[in-house]
C-alpha cells in the first residue's frame, strides 16, 4: 500500500535530493523513503554508554586516541 501526501521542504534540500535521485536512477519518492527509513531505524538504536575497564592505571595512556585506528596500530606496533 502506498500513501500519497504533500510536504514542504527547504529548497536546497529538495534540489540535493532530486540530484541524488537522478544520479542513483531512483525516483524522488524512493530517495525520500530511504532517508526516512534510515532515520527511523537509527532512532530505535539504543545508545548505551561504553565503560572501559583499565588495569593498573588511571585510564588511557597519554596520546592514545580510540577513534583513530592508525594511531592505535602505531602504538601496538611499538
Amino acid at each position: 500500500m502506498c500513501m500519497r501526501t504533500s510536504i514542504n521542504i527547504d529548497d536546497q534540500l529538495y534540489y540535493e535530493a532530486k540530484k541524488l535521485a537522478i544520479e542513483s536512477k531512483k525516483s524522488f519518492a524512493n530517495v525520500i523513503e530511504d532517508a526516512l527509513r534510515r532515520v527511523l531505524v537509527t532512532k530505535d538504536v539504543k545508545k548505551t554508554p561504553v565503560s572501559l575497564v583499565t588495569m593498573n592505571g588511571k585510564g588511557l595512556k597519554h596520546g592514545v586516541d580510540l577513534d583513530n585506528n592508525q594511531s592505535l596500530n602505531d602504538i601496538m606496533d611499538d
